[in-house]
This record gives C-alpha cells, sequence and structure tokens, in this order.
C-alpha cells in the first residue's frame, strides 16, 4: 500500500506544481519546464525507493510490458496515479478560484485551434508519441544499471525537462496521460473532448520505448558478455 499512496503523492506534487507554475507564469516556456523536470528530480530521490516514483502511467506500462512489474501493481499504481493528478488539479483549482487568474486554464493539453501554434490531430499524436518515447527510454535506461542509481533522478528529470522545452510550443506536453487527465477532469468541454489523444499517444510511447529497450539494450548487454 505505501507504493500506491508514495505515487499518489508524487503524481498530485508533479501535476500541481508543474502545471501551477504553468498557469501563474503565462506559460512560460523554460520556467514550466523546468518545474516540470524539478518535481520529478526532488521526487525521485524521496519516493523513489518506494515505488520506483513512475508517477505516470506510460512509465509503468514501459515497465510492465518490460516485465519489472506485475499487473496488480500496474493497475495499483496507475489508479493511484490518475487520482493523484485529479487532487494535484483540484487544489490548483480551488487555488486560482480565489486569484484573479480564474480558472479556465489549468495547464491542459490541446490541439488544432486550442493549441499554441495549431497542431493538427496528427501532430499532436506523433509529438506525444516520440516525446513520451524518448523520455521512457532514458528511464528504462537510466534505472536498469545500478552504476547511475545515484545520478538517475537528475537524468530523469533533466530528460523531461527538455521533452517540456520542444513541447510546450506544439501540445503543452503531456507525456503522461495522468499529469493531462487531471486538469481535463476539472476544465470538461474541450479539455475533456481532447483528452484521449493524451492518453493513448503517451502510452504508446511507453510501449515503444520498453520493446526499443528490449530489442537494442538488452541484446547489447547479451552480446558484451
Amino acid at each position: 500500500m505505501k507504493k500506491y499512496i508514495a505515487e499518489f503523492i508524487g503524481t498530485l506534487v508533479l501535476v500541481l506544481f508543474g502545471t501551477g507554475i504553468a498557469v501563474v507564469s503565462g506559460g512560460n516556456l523554460v520556467a514550466t519546464a523546468l518545474a516540470f523536470g524539478l518535481a520529478i528530480v526532488a521526487e525521485a530521490y524521496v519516493i523513489g525507493n518506494i515505488s520506483g516514483c513512475h508517477v505516470n502511467p506510460a512509465v509503468s506500462l514501459a515497465m510492465l510490458v518490460s516485465k519489472k512489474m506485475n499487473g496488480k501493481d500496474f493497475c495499483g499504481y496507475v489508479v493511484a496515479q490518475v487520482l493523484g493528478a485529479i487532487a494535484g488539479s483540484g487544489i490548483l483549482f480551488l487555488i486560482l478560484s480565489n486569484t484573479d487568474l480564474g480558472t479556465t486554464a489549468l495547464g491542459a493539453n490541446y490541439y488544432g485551434a486550442l493549441s499554441a501554434n495549431n497542431i493538427t490531430l496528427v501532430g499532436a499524436l506523433v509529438t506525444e508519441i516520440i516525446l513520451t518515447c524518448v523520455f521512457v527510454y532514458t528511464i528504462l535506461g537510466v534505472t536498469s544499471d545500478e552504476n547511475k542509481s545515484s545520478v538517475a533522478g537528475i537524468v530523469i528529470g533533466l530528460t523531461l525537462t527538455f521533452v517540456h522545452l520542444i513541447g510546450i510550443g506544439l501540445t503543452g506536453t503531456s507525456v503522461n496521460p495522468a499529469r493531462s487527465l487531471g486538469p481535463a477532469i476539472w476544465l470538461l468541454g474541450d479539455a475533456i473532448n481532447q483528452v484521449w489523444v493524451f492518453i493513448v499517444a503517451p502510452l504508446v510511447g511507453g510501449v515503444l520505448a520498453a520493446l526499443i529497450y528490449q530489442n537494442l539494450n538488452v541484446v547489447e548487454k547479451k552480446k558484451s558478455k
């Protein structure tokens, strides 16, 4: 149960601070990217030894495909992550409702006319699949080597930062179904209508990363013996 609670808290913090800074900073590219990245760095060293600090259904799915976790834990992790994201967005909603900023924006992800640069549906799908694949592939690589354990949190956080630097101007950067579902649940309307893209694409990216890792890194490791 502790690992599920850790995933709940970790996802809550990621969504609250990541999307919160996006809103408060007016969508500032660097501030938002750093917010998500630094949140992961902090959480990795706090809950990493409890749950592995997935805080992302796409990461958990990749771990399931890679046989690094079982089906029961996968379901428990995803439920905890989604609930954490909804709670994080709920807290942000409460805070913003008591400010002049209002609650029309909670850091939701969009495509089309609602996105920053009018990215198409296909463009959004491709962007999220690729960015998630790069992010999750990095996680699989750095967490599979015990020699890198001391810097794993920093590497993962920096990777999340750089995928946000390109993704914010396109889709707002999801790479995390829970992170996208949280704001959409509170905003409803267009946010909830479009959220399927930011659920499906990251999950596909996570599976792709796991398959690449299994067929590239694992094979190379065997050959080196």
